[in-house]
Order: C-alpha cells, then structure tokens, then sequence
C-alpha cells in the first residue's frame, strides 16, 4: 500500500478559529487511521478569483496563469493528494471569498488537463456557522468536488459546527461527533480507493 495523504484548507481568516478547529478534529482521526495530513492557511491570502481566460486549456500545465499568493503551490498540493478537505466560514450563506476563489481556479486547471485531474480523490467540506446558511457553504463545496468527478466522504450529519467566537465549536458535542465520524469514514474510503488502484 502507498502511504496517503489529506491535504486541509483553513478557509477562514483566523488560523485557529472554529473551522481550523473542526479540520483539526477530521485530520486527528486520519491521522489515527495512518494517513498523512497537512493544514494549509488558505484564509487571509491574497489570492483572487478566475478570469475565465482560459490560458489553463491552452498551456495545459496544471497552473493557472494569473501569479498570486500561492494558488499555484495549492492546486498541485491538490493534484498531490489522495484528499482534500476544504473548511469554510459561513458568510452570508456562502464559502469565504478565498474558498471561492481555490474552487473556481482549481477546478478550470482540473477541467482544462486530460479532462479532469481530480478524477477519483475524495473530498470532504467542513463548515462552520453561527446559525444558518451553512448548507449553502456546505453545499458549494460539494458542488466542486461533484463535478470534479471526485468521491465525496460523508459523516452522520453534514459537516458543520454551530459556534460564533473562537473555541465554541469545543462545545458542540454533535459537532465534535459528526466531524470525527468523517474523519474515520473518510478513512475507510481513502484506503479502499488505494487497494482498488
């Protein structure tokens, strides 16, 4: 067996606010079970969204052609790993603006190389909330790995705190629960892709 990996992104600004902490819970467990993880600070970065310029189907080296702070390092962490698990806050309904703009750019450089280089990895979103519009952020994050054709790892119930300032999530049982229960289901699947490879 290969030695596998999880690649993590804190979509949020704070480094150790209740997203980073419901990542940490995921890849604790992956980390149980064997498999290789890295958190990456996405939130905060400059990085900016896709120009739809289509240089990426034209050039066809897995980089976008716009030069910012790291996306490049980030879609071939992406390409490197066996998974991916993207964490956002919840604003206004939706991912944070960096999320948005690693989903957009990823996923034209994956569409426009040999189809589609995410083919096969797992995928996992991690959410965190005060109170509603979680299943929206939750959602665009799946939307992405759906139409990267990648195989999305689920949990007991979606994967999403509910917590406000930095540490609530620590006090969500359910939370705490659902956000392991993936860790070891995305495991399970992660190992299981290997030994079908």
């Amino acid at each position: 067996m290969t030695k596998l990996k999880v690649i993590a992104f804190n979509g949020s600004p704070r480094a150790n606010g209740n997203t980073a902490q419901s990542l940490r819970f995921v890849l604790d467990e992956l980390e149980k079970e064997g498999i290789e993880t890295e958190l990456i600070q996405l939130g905060g970065r400059k990085v900016f969204g896709c120009l739809a310029c289509t240089k990426c189907f034209k050039n066809k080296d897995n980089r976008c052609i716009r030069q910012d702070d790291e996306m490049n390092t980030f879609i071939e962490k992406m390409i490197e790993a066996d998974g991916i698990l993207i964490g956002s806050p919840t604003y206004f309904s939706n991912v944070s603006t960096e999320v948005k703009a690693l989903i957009d750019r990823c996923g034209f450089v994956s569409k426009a190389n040999d189809g589609n280089i995410l083919r096969g990895k797992v995928g996992a979103a991690v959410v965190s909330v005060r109170r509603a519009g979680s299943t929206f952020a939750y959602s665009a994050i799946n939307f992405f790995f759906g139409i990267a054709e990648m195989t999305i790892a689920t949990s007991s119930y979606w994967n999403m705190t509910l917590a406000l300032h930095p540490g609530d999530v620590q006090k969500d049982e359910e939370g705490i629960d659902t956000f392991k229960t993936l860790g070891k289901n995305m495991a399970k699947l992660l190992k299981q892709r290997d030994a079908n490879r």
